[in-house]
């Protein structure tokens, strides 16, 4: 919920709207995870309120730690309708403070996944935002396992909530199972409770956001959102970036471009390419020197992935040598180009691994 539905909910338990910013101080900033935590709320207001609401606040049914420090969660979920509408007995009205009976009538539970990535500086939180995928990018395994639904709000804002992490994350990545841009509305609502002063308070600067290239929304969230933006592109050559992404044939990457092209990213907000790079079929001087072209005149970072082998699929990620070569080739023309260094692949946790599978040892 936002600060004025907070107060919203207060007052429609005989209390007094100020305790909806102290409820939102609790459920944002101090991040509770119980009624029991918010001291300086009375006990027969947090009862009245318990009568009515719940937190909406779950833990993880399971994680695993890489080798290398990541932090892999998996969470249980009830998501919306494949359409994307909301069934009658979940509104996006109230996500972060749920009233109770909403639950009553479930659709059976999905499996989604975030990834923690720690470094020196900073916790980075890669966050899902739907039940599967319907993009079918061939080689990823969150589009192999199908679209199952929406998440809510509440979903998005719970997987920051309730991880060990909670109070030490400094970052969030919207990359992880789903097509953030195809479940708009609860993304931004996430991101309102993320940069509000009475939510998390961060910068949009510490928010980037992913997507295919989803047009009707992508021209929203320019307009509405001071987040970083990233592009999956993954080939110049759009027959080609077609036999991989089946979204191309609805939105060109080039008429995506042609968007982006008009907005200015020479300040705060950055906008960057994710390129999968894929052994003999987008890793060559081609493909280099066509995506120099495709995205001269635009200031904008290139990030190069190590492709994650994935099963049935023919493909193997380029060598250490074609990615450097790529990468230096770009750089020489201007065109700023980083390699992604890859985390958490020994527990399916890098890029393009993500499938929300629930196994018995977790």
């Amino acid at each position: 919920m936002t600060l004025e539905e907070l107060k919203q909910a207060a007052v429609s338990c005989g209390l007094k709207g100020f305790v909806g910013a102290q409820l939102a101080d609790w459920l944002y900033a101090k991040r509770a995870t119980s009624w029991d935590r918010m001291v300086n709320i009375s006990k027969a207001a947090k009862e009245a309120l318990a009568a009515k609401y719940d937190l909406g606040i779950s833990a993880p049914v399971g994680s695993s730690i890489s080798s290398d420090g990541t932090k892999k969660y998996l969470f249980e979920v009830h998501p919306a309708g494949k359409t994307g509408t909301n069934p009658a007995n979940k509104t996006e009205k109230e996500p972060a403070l749920n009233q109770q009976g909403n639950d009553l009538v479930k659709e059976k539970p999905e499996y989604v996944e975030s990834v923690m990535i720690p470094e020196e500086d900073r916790k980075t939180l890669c966050v899902s935002s739907q039940a599967g995928c319907k993009m079918g990018c061939k080689f990823c395994m969150t589009g192999r396992h199908g679209f199952h639904g929406q998440l809510d709000a509440a979903d998005i804002l719970n997987q920051f909530l309730s991880i060990d992490e909670a109070g030490e994350l400094t970052n969030t990545v919207f990359m992880g199972m789903g097509e953030p841009l195809d479940n708009y509305d609860a993304v931004s609502r996430a991101i309102e409770v993320l940069t509000a002063p009475w939510g998390f308070a961060w910068s949009p600067k510490r928010i980037t956001v992913s997507t295919i290239g989803v047009l009707p929304t992508l021209k929203r969230y320019l307009d509405e959102q001071r987040c970083h933006l990233a592009v999956s592109l993954h080939n110049p050559f759009p027959e080609e970036r077609l036999q991989m992404m089946p979204a191309q044939k609805a939105w060109d990457i080039k008429q995506v471009l042609d968007l982006i092209r008009q907005y200015d990213f020479s300040g705060q907000r950055r906008v960057s390419f994710e390129y999968t790079m894929f052994k003999g079929f987008n890793d060559d001087k081609r493909h280099a020197d066509a995506l120099i072209r495709l995205l001269r005149g635009l200031e904008c970072r290139v990030n190069l992935i190590r492709f994650h082998k994935i099963p049935d699929f023919p493909y193997d990620c380029a060598t250490d040598a074609a990615m450097e070569a790529f990468r230096d080739r770009l750089n020489n023309h201007q065109v700023l180009c980083t390699i992604r260094s890859s985390r958490g692949e020994d527990i399916l946790a890098a890029c393009g691994m993500l499938a929300g599978q629930h196994t018995s040892s977790d």
